[in-house]
């Protein structure tokens, strides 16, 4: 990726690459910084094939550290910013990572885990306005004005890209890929979705770059999820940047679908990238206000919405086009494991569209547990597997590894968890994922991660939890759970108590009293007894 953007920066060095409110960097500006990162790293003894942490919101300094790894052969690991000391240790040691990029309003929380962070040579902090600092940190802006752009040097295309996930594995683990099966099949889609042909090296892509700015078909893209994902960095910002295009970064820290639309008016933005119904109702409903006050946003230069991994509703792509009706909604079904089918929705088809039926890419399959493919019009029910961007495996995790990416018939698949149907046409009905991981706002939740954090609690004796359908968030947290003999039940005392363990998104929404919570004579958790149960003490059973 390193080189695919230096060529870039080469070729088009006054065109802009990065705005950030008041900060407009040009790819030379852009190219430049990035190197300054580069050096700063190294500096501080960090070599070849060393991760990073990267612990901030939607920012210039994420994606000039970001490509600044690149540039040095160094592994980003991106880190959620909802993520409480506990999660954080984690994420940021299991990655083995030496260095910690951050902004300065999350130093207590460095603060108090520092000390377990043995192999950490360098806290880099940002400077954001908070006030906050880490003694001994390094501030980040100061070191790079000191530094000298780091020359550049010659890489693998062995060289480790990995981003965290939270999905089926459980606690956060790193998805590996290298990073040229990675680069390929990303821009592969990227320029598919734009009806071109990508290139085939890296020093094909300053041409065509400035093929792109004197035809004025470059994207000006706004990434309105988080960039710490990979729908935001992938989709949002990697794709663009690659194609020439500028990166327009949205302040994320409370999202706002006013100010969204104003900025997308005011930059006269391209292509917006979104995480499903948890954005898009708001926007919808921001664009409504809009009309209905008689100041319409100027959207004349948007083309594009894309989202991915969680739910898009029909209805909500409608009331869009309603109002901007000349452009295309693409949603791509896939996940940090890989991308597995996408559907493109626009004024012309929306009324033969379908919420969560995607045409697959040519290299997925839907295939049954021994590995045979499901017939069209089955109504079979068969496990959704990419045979395309197939990453190497989970950082330090074989047995994961082993049972997330398998062979059949000679093809490495990616399997993580996604179940569907085939239907007649060939197009795939998405039925959810096999486990019982829950989605909430394109937050990825593990409920045993749930579950035992209230079971530390004095008053509870079991509990699970459940993923319930929610208007805006796809899904929200809900635990049925029964107490230890003459306890009190205190809803608001238990999701405090969470709250202090775990990310805040990760709460229960809703607490449920039960006199026994549902399992198997063995003790496996009946999640499906749970969840029927959640569903009538709400009264969201439909008949």
């Amino acid at each position: 990726m390193a080189d695919i953007w230096e060529n870039i920066a080469d070729a088009i060095p006054d065109k802009p690459a990065i705005i950030y409110g008041d900060r407009r960097y040009n790819w030379a500006e852009y190219e430049d910084r990035a190197a300054r990162v580069a050096q700063v790293l190294t500096a501080h003894g960090l070599e070849a094939g060393a991760k990073l942490a990267i612990y901030a919101y939607n920012s210039a300094e994420y994606m000039e550290t970001q490509f600044g790894a690149f540039k040095a052969r160094l592994c980003p690991v991106n880190v959620n910013y909802r993520y409480l000391e506990a999660e954080l240790t984690h994420v940021i040691n299991n990655s083995d990572s030496e260095a910690v990029v951050y902004q300065a309003q999350f130093a207590p929380r460095i603060a108090a885990i520092r000390d377990q962070l043995e192999q950490v040579k360098l806290f880099l902090e940002i400077d954001d306005g908070s006030g906050e600092h880490l003694e001994g940190a390094v501030s980040y802006e100061d070191a790079l004005q000191a530094a000298e752009p780091m020359p550049r040097i010659e890489r693998s295309n062995d060289d480790l890209y990995m981003l965290y996930t939270g999905g089926t594995t459980g606690m956060p683990k790193g998805v590996m890929y290298d990073h040229k099966s990675f680069a390929t099949a990303l821009l592969a889609k990227g320029f598919e979705m734009r009806e071109m042909e990508p290139p085939t090296d890296a020093s094909s892509f300053g041409p065509l770059v400035q093929q792109l700015h004197a035809a004025n078909a470059t994207s000006r893209a706004i990434p309105a999820c988080p960039i710490m994902h990979g729908t935001g960095m992938w989709i949002g910002a990697m794709i663009p940047h690659s194609m020439g295009g500028a990166v327009i970064l949205f302040n994320n820290s409370h999202f706002d679908p006013h100010a969204l639309w104003q900025l997308a008016a005011n930059e006269k933005a391209t292509d917006l990238t979104i995480v499903g119904d948890v954005f898009a109702k708001p926007m919808l409903a921001a664009l409504d206000d809009a009309k209905t006050a008689g100041t319409d946003f100027d959207l004349s230069s948007l083309q594009m919405m894309g989202s991915s991994g969680v739910m898009w509703s029909t209805e909500v792509k409608r009331g869009l086009l309603n109002h901007i009706p000349h452009i295309a909604i693409v949603d791509s079904m896939g996940s940090t494991e890989g991308s597995m089918g996408s559907s493109i929705t626009t004024a012309e088809n929306i009324n033969i569209d379908k919420t969560a039926t995607f045409e697959m890419n040519d290299t997925t399959k839907v295939l049954t547990e021994d590995g045979k493919p499901v017939a069209p019009g089955s109504g079979e029910m068969g496990m959704i597997c990419n045979g395309g961007m197939v990453p190497l495996g989970y950082y330090k995790d074989e047995a994961k590894s082993a049972a997330t990416f398998k062979t059949f018939d000679g093809v490495r698949y990616s399997i993580p968890g996604d179940f569907a149907t085939v239907e007649a046409d060939g197009s795939i009905t998405l039925l959810g994922r096999g486990s019982a991981c829950i989605n909430s706002g394109g937050e990825k939740i593990f409920p045993e991660e749930v579950e035992e954090a209230l079971k530390t609690h004095d008053s509870v004796y079991d509990c699970l939890v459940v993923g319930i359908p929610d208007d805006r968030f796809g899904q929200k947290v809900t635990a049925v759970l029964s107490l230890n003999d003459g306890a009190i039940f205190d809803e608001t005392q238990l999701t405090t108590h969470v709250r202090s363990q775990l990310a805040d998104y990760k709460a229960p929404r809703s607490i449920l009293l039960v006199d026994t919570v549902p399992r198997a004579a063995n003790g496996k958790a009946g999640y499906k007894d749970a969840k029927e149960t959640a569903l009538k003490m709400l009264d969201l059973v439909t008949t």
